[in-house]
């Protein structure tokens, strides 16, 4: 006999009609070692119904049936469940039982206790996985249906998002596989493969293609499963039976997807413009889960079946060009060997023009080294009580002008290098804001015998396609020229920015500036800039004609600006990060 806290106050529904018992059901565990409270609970819920299901009651009488009666049925949705049975908390090790051993979590679990005060409620709530927690005063048949209705849709929701998420699981795998297709044939059999799976049911299928969209043509069977396999390969829609070929034709018309009972009907439109409609014919009636997961799917076939498409154009276009390749290669063999012959007298007019271009320089730069010996010489005579300051002015002068004549004869040579046709830029990554500071490096005792001081603004791992060796040669003309420009005591910058997917760098000095005339003729040979050197250095007036040569064969630009005389100037080199075509 129970006691009197176990008494389960019902309500009396005599005159309600049990359902079929082929109707869906929904599973429910009663757990308790007291029969009286299997029966009452029976009683209570006999004419329960939600969402067109009625209850299938499963029963154990202690925590040891409990566990057998869990383990052999994983899809019932709740648990009503004593917490002493054969212990004190037998009830709470079997709710751990379900949790942790069988990971079954989608299950609702409502436990009923006799006696509430040996499990204090906010702790067993806090501490177990559970739903809900009631005395079994608390629960007449009123709130028994209420607590029994909130675990149920709890367990429904949950049951939904499990099945989205194999669906969705089901779905990205397939999108791997069906995209790997190179036949529309096999891509169609993996469709209805990848369905029946994602609906987790044996179907039926078709699927027809119809080519170029057009209203009434005729559409081809690319594959089927169970009882329409003996549709594959039919290329009339006329093969196929009345009421198929209807379901079809309407698809066709209809344009979007239906479902109806037990039969579901997708359609799509690739991008290429051919139609695609799949017929499936389930076991049973698609849920709304079912239904989402479907439109998932389909709507990512597009791309799948435009591939396979693509494909087999690309294999045509390959064997034509394949055709057109050895053509092609014919007429290139032939205009090669012209090539060829043409390039051997280009290599011989170029080793002629090297060899000319060695020649005039060492003609040159020997008097020239002869001239300076001699000037030397003559210093030592003149000490030896020739009219001094005379003399001494005129073998100055000379010394100068054979400096200078030597200097514009180097310039002279690297600018006729930077102008040959054979001569190309090497490409890679260089380190800009490194190349600066050496060039900043070697140029600083020019800059400290003027006491001046030279400073950079780099950030690290500056990187830049480009040819090392010029941007160094362009970037020392320039600084060294900022050094000959500025004034005893002045200050040169050198600052390296990006510009979007530009390499920008700044040289700045406090020299005499630039006139509107020298900005002109800034960067032509031989130019003549208004401003004069402060120490009396020498100027050929080839550096900046050289450094906009190096420039522009990156693919780069150089400019300068000047607020006007006395007042500094700034040369910004501007290149691309990467190679231009």
């Amino acid at each position: 006999m129970a006691e009197q806290d176990d008494v389960l106050h019902l309500i009396d529904d005599t005159g309600t009609v049990p359902e079929d018992s082929s109707a869906r059901k929904w599973k429910i565990a009663v757990i308790d070692d007291d029969a009286a409270v299997h029966e009452g609970t029976r009683f209570a819920l006999s004419d329960y119904n939600l969402h067109g299901a009625t209850l299938e009651i499963l029963s154990a009488y202690s925590a040891a049936e409990g566990r057998t009666l869990m383990r052999n049925n994983p899809d019932v949705a709740a648990v009503l469940l004593d917490v002493i049975m054969e212990t004190d908390v037998a009830g709470l090790d079997l709710v751990e039982y379900i949790r942790n051993e069988l990971k079954n979590e989608t299950v609702r679990i409502i436990l009923r206790t006799g006696q509430p005060g040996q499990a204090p409620e906010r702790r067993v709530i806090v501490q177990y996985d559970i739903n809900d927690y009631k005395a079994k005063t608390e629960l007449t048949a009123d709130k028994l249906f209420t607590s029994l209705t909130a675990a149920l849709r709890s367990y429904q929701q949950l049951e939904r998002m499990v099945q989205t998420r194999r669906g969705l699981e089901i779905i990205i795998d397939a999108a791997s596989t069906l995209y790997d297709f190179k036949s529309m044939q096999r891509l169609a059999e993996g469709v209805l493969t990848q369905l029946a799976s994602l609906l987790n049911v044996d179907c039926a299928g078709i699927l027809v293609l119809r080519d170029d969209g057009a209203a009434g043509s005729e559409f081809s069977v690319l594959a089927g499963s169970g009882c329409y396999s003996r549709f594959i390969g039919t290329t009339s829609s006329k093969a196929l039976d009345p009421d198929l070929r209807q379901m079809v034709e309407a698809a066709f018309q209809r344009r979007k997807n239906e479902f109806a009972d037990h039969r579901s009907v997708l359609y799509l439109r690739t991008g290429s413009g051919r139609e695609v409609v799949v017929l499936l014919q389930a076991e049973r009636q698609l849920s709304d889960t079912d239904r989402a997961l479907v439109e998932i799917f389909s709507s990512r076939l597009s791309i799948a079946f435009d591939n396979v498409i693509l494909y087999r154009q690309l294999h045509e276009a390959n064997t034509q060009l394949e055709d057109r390749v050895a053509q092609r290669t014919r007429a290139l063999m032939q205009a090669n060997r012209r090539l060829s012959a043409q390039w051997l007298r280009l290599q011989r007019a170029n080793g002629f023009k090297n060899e000319i271009l060695g020649t005039v320089a060492h003609d040159l730069k020997n008097p020239l080294g002869v001239i300076l010996g001699r000037t030397e010489m003559l210093t030592e005579l003149i000490g030896a009580g020739s009219p001094k300051e005379n003399v001494t002015a005129q073998v100055e002068h000379i010394r100068d002008a054979t400096k200078r004549l030597t200097s514009m004869v180097d310039h002279l040579i690297s600018d006729a290098m930077a102008d040959a046709f054979d001569i190309t830029i090497r490409r890679e990554a260089v380190d800009i804001a490194a190349l600066v500071a050496e060039v900043a490096d070697s140029n600083l005792p020019s800059a400290v015998n003027k006491q001046q001081s030279i400073a950079v603004s780099a950030p690290p791992n500056f990187v830049t396609m480009c040819d090392a060796d010029r941007i160094r040669e362009a970037i020392d003309n320039l600084v060294s020229n900022a050094i000959k420009y500025s004034p005893i005591g002045g200050k040169i910058t050198v600052g390296v920015t990006h510009d979007g997917s530009d390499t920008v760098i700044r040289i700045t000095d406090q020299g005499a500036g630039l006139s509107p005339e020298d900005l002109g003729r800034l960067f032509g040979r031989f130019q003549r800039l208004s401003a004069k050197p402060t120490a009396g250095e020498s100027s050929t007036g080839l550096g900046l004609s050289i450094v906009k040569r190096i420039i522009d064969m990156h693919g780069g630009h150089v400019t300068a600006e000047s607020a006007g005389p006395g007042q500094g100037s700034t040369f910004t080199v501007t290149l691309p990060a990467t190679e231009t075509t």
